[in-house]
């Protein structure tokens, strides 16, 4: 890679198109889906934003839901809002970085990365968690510096802990990992704001629990603690598959049914770890830089061991995105040290790799919606509680269901075969023996 250093006028027309491009890519990715980008758990927070205020489930915090309830106010459907939120928290990253000057060419950079691409456009808490994982960045950085005081540090640090906290409770590890980075720097004017911040935060997940989560359903905890539910061989293999596609900067998904493709994959994305690792070894680091880099670590780390005791799904980039989005930021910091804006080409190439993946895997969300909507006024469902049948979790029918709840989010899956013979329970024959759904053909 050449090093090239653009005029400054030259570089914002750049940025300006790399920016447009990645709205442009964010909106494809999801209208090009055959169910636009959600999954059995996306139909969890469309159910919830569109049940409050009754509260159905623990499962998740109500961040999340309650942003898209909020824009559903203006007249949009939970599906639509949702994608909001996501081109919002893309927004929210850009403008703000740009304003504190924190990141921002690295953020552009990150944020076109086609894994954070595919975050922005999914029905998922990860795109909201995005923007105020770089508040709790700028405002460790604003510690550090001795910008703030050390009581407004300790006051903004656990502010955004707790909101974190109320949009994923994985936000409790950079809970920790705040703890981690206080205890290392003890003797630093800054090691007590990271410390108690980090305490004050793990106490509001305490409180969290006990006054909501137990409050709703005591049997949350025990329902979700299943010790060695996988076997240390398998974790490391996931974990080492998980690591290297959430690091591959452009293609984060790899072949489930194996294949040469794969080695290509993961093979990109291991030598990006290694030159990861190399950079930050061998450059010198400010004490942001190891803030964010120990943090994330420290997350990354929790997000493997908390497999050991509870049931989650395999790590991937969507889960390790709150928790990579740093590391990329350091990384590209480093990149830019050493190739100046020829950095940027970095971006654009996982752009049109994307929209190659995007293209060839196509669906059309659009006229799929259509054809749902129609079965549903048909039927007399559109505002009627749901359910649908499925063998079992790994049962592809369910992308059906992921289909319905984009229009009505009030559906619940069900596995219990007599279900079935009930007049609200759809099943993927029932509806696709009366409507023809275009699937992805293209694996």
């Amino acid at each position: 890679m050449i090093s090239v250093k653009l005029n400054p006028k030259y570089e914002k027309t750049l940025q300006t198109l790399l920016i447009i491009l990645t709205y442009i890519m964010i909106i494809f990715r999801f209208l090009s889906n055959e169910k636009g980008r959600v999954s059995p758990d996306s139909i969890r927070y469309l159910r919830q934003s569109e049940m409050f205020p009754i509260i159905d489930n623990t499962t998740a915090p109500l961040g999340y839901p309650l942003f898209i309830k909020f824009f559903t106010i203006f007249g949009l459907d939970d599906f639509w809002s949702s994608k909001l939120v996501g081109l919002l928290a893309y927004t929210f990253i850009l403008i703000f970085a740009y304003k504190r000057k924190f990141y921002f060419k690295e953020l552009i950079i990150s944020s076109a990365l086609f894994s954070f691409v595919s975050i922005f456009s999914f029905t998922m808490s990860e795109a909201l968690t995005l923007p105020f994982v770089i508040l709790f960045f700028f405002t460790a950085h604003q510690i550090i510096k001795n910008r703030i005081s050390q009581t407004q540090g300790i006051f903004y640090l656990t502010l955004t802990l707790i909101l974190l906290l109320n949009i994923r409770y994985s936000a409790l590890f950079f809970c920790v990992g705040s703890i981690v980075f206080g205890l290392i720097k003890i003797g630093k004017h800054y090691w007590k704001s990271f410390a108690i911040s980090g305490v004050l935060g793990v106490g509001f997940y305490g409180l969290y629990k006990i006054t909501f989560i137990d409050y709703f359903n005591k049997d949350y905890i025990n329902s979700f603690l299943e010790i060695g539910l996988k076997s240390t061989p398998q974790l490391l293999l996931e974990l080492f598959q998980g690591l290297t596609t959430t690091f591959n900067p452009f293609i984060h998904i790899a072949d489930p049914n194996g294949g040469i493709i794969n080695y290509g994959i993961y093979g990109i994305g291991l030598l990006t770890i290694i030159v990861m690792v190399f950079l930050f070894v061998r450059t010198k680091l400010t004490e942001t830089e190891k803030f964010i880099l120990i943090v994330s670590l420290v997350t990354i780390i929790l997000s493997y061991f908390i497999q050991y005791v509870y049931s989650v799904n395999a790590i991937d980039y969507r889960l390790l995105a709150p928790f990579s989005i740093g590391i990329w930021m350091v990384f590209f910091r480093k990149i830019f040290q050493i190739f100046d804006d020829t950095t940027y080409a970095i971006a654009f190439m996982s752009l049109a790799t994307g929209f190659v993946f995007s293209w060839l895997s196509k669906g059309n969300y659009l006229e799929n919606r259509k054809a749902i909507t129609q079965f549903l006024k048909e039927e007399k469902m559109m505002d009627k509680e749901l359910k649908f049948f499925m063998k079992d979790q790994m049962d592809n029918d369910g992308q059906t269901a992921e289909l319905i709840s984009t229009v009505n989010p009030r559906i619940y899956i069900t596995f219990k075969p007599s279900d079935t013979l009930k007049n609200n329970t759809l099943t993927r024959y029932k509806v696709e023996k009366k409507i023809n759904i275009k699937k992805n053909n293209y694996q």
